[in-house]
């Protein structure tokens, strides 16, 4: 019996169905939209001016950041009106205003521009956050381990999706075209993909929301005192900013890790590509299944497996010189993510009330933003000042300090249907 057949028992409301798959499509189109251009965004930006290569790693760098530096100040403000105006309104002024930007950035006469409407972006981001925490408030809490991982799915496999085929068309029209139109066409072409989603968003998504005065809604110290256990949603917070740290703070030096073990081998971007590959292959092809397990045991103890194991993996990843298993090992990495943010979002919905699921999921992004930025420095930083292992014993303690604290915080706490 799949997901869908067992979910009629729990009286879902009309028009679920096309809500779900609408924003899983959108949360896919999103995460590929955020990536498809970070594999020549230092490229474009080269062919824009007369930049040393200094001021063209420094522009690339403020590029990747200010989106997530965004994300961290202006999502507050953003959840507190998704819980006065609903979730609905606010996904579509994300993919509204990222459709906006992400072609205005194709027109870039020069860095500075890319860099400001980057952050413009990620000021008026949140899209994957609010359709979750949408879909969220639409779904019985007995299935909100699965809805949770698929959502995450959906952006992990965009993530995945988006490089290459960033990399592939910028490929195919700089041959053809020539020049920085090479570097342009993938803005327009993924600038028209988020005006999609703003449609379909518009059109098939419904919500069953009544809309809040900002005299009614309730202060957040007062929402937060009637939770049933402050230290859970904090605790929470905290695994979210240090799980997608771990993760992050891999992502600028793998490829250089990778090289660094062939030297005189052969194929060095391709195996490096895999490398960097693995783990969200092993997120997309785990996160089903662990959502239901989710659902039947409940998402704290997902958790804690899911820690123990990244804490372990990271072991044998610092100490192999071999970039095959250290390809292997990041696949397994991925099966283990697949029970970290989905569990952590999963303890949120299960013990936060639908009234401030905006602002609660608001902050949630807040700190996952703030976890991005602090991982990339993390990572650049300690390589520059000892080498490629080192990152990864200190992330993999960095995930047995996130078990403790939960394991401290959260015990005895059940899970909640």
């Amino acid at each position: 019996m799949t997901f869908l057949q067992k979910s009629a028992s729990y009286k879902l409301p009309a028009g679920w169905h096309k809500a779900f798959y609408t924003l899983w499509l959108g949360c896919f189109i999103t995460g590929m939209g955020y990536s498809m251009t970070m594999p020549f965004i230092s490229l474009f930006i080269s062919d824009l001016g007369n930049y040393s290569k200094l001021q063209i790693n420094l522009y690339s760098g403020l590029a990747f950041a200010m989106t997530f530096i965004a994300q961290a100040i202006v999502s507050p403000y953003w959840g507190n009106l998704a819980d006065r105006k609903g979730r609905k309104l606010m996904c579509m002024r994300a993919s509204g205003v990222m459709a906006l930007t992400i072609t205005l950035t194709g027109l870039a006469p020069n860095a500075i521009y890319i860099v400001v409407m980057r952050f413009i972006q990620g000021a008026f981001s949140g899209y994957i956050n609010n359709a979750t925490a949408l879909i969220a408030g639409e779904t019985p809490r007995q299935r909100s381990g699965w809805v949770m991982s698929q959502m995450m799915t959906a952006g992990t496999a965009g993530n995945l999706v988006g490089p290459l085929l960033g990399g592939a068309l910028s490929s195919f029209f700089g041959n053809w075209l020539g020049g920085a139109w090479g570097y342009r066409i993938p803005f327009f072409i993924t600038g028209f993909l988020m005006f999609l989603v703003f449609l379909g968003t518009t059109f098939l998504v419904h919500e069953e929301f009544t809309p809040i005065s900002r005299e009614k809604m309730k202060p957040m110290g007062e929402i937060m005192k009637g939770l049933p256990s402050v230290k859970l949603i904090v605790v929470m917070f905290i695994t979210t900013m240090l799980v997608q740290s771990s993760t992050m703070s891999i992502d600028p030096i793998v490829s250089l890790y990778a090289k660094s073990m062939m030297p005189n081998g052969k194929n060095v971007a391709l195996v490096a590509g895999v490398v960097a590959a693995t783990p969200g292959l092993g997120t997309l092809l785990a996160a089903s299944k662990i959502g239901h397990k989710m659902d039947e045991v409940g998402p704290l103890r997902v958790l804690r497996i899911g820690l123990v194991v990244g804490f372990i993996l990271f072991i044998p990843m610092a100490l192999t010189n071999n970039p095959w298993v250290l390809a292997g090992l990041r696949f397994l990495l991925g099966i283990a993510s697949a029970g970290m943010l989905p569990a952590a979002q999963t303890v949120l919905t299960l013990n936060t009330p639908k009234e401030s699921f905006g602002r609660i999921f608001s902050y949630n992004q807040s700190f996952q933003a703030i976890g991005a930025v602090l991982g990339s420095l993390m990572g650049s930083t300690i390589s520059g000042l000892s080498n490629y292992a080192t990152v990864f014993w200190v992330t993999g303690f960095t995930l047995l300090l996130n078990f403790l604290l939960v394991l401290i915080f959260a015990w005895g706490i059940s899970y909640r249907k």
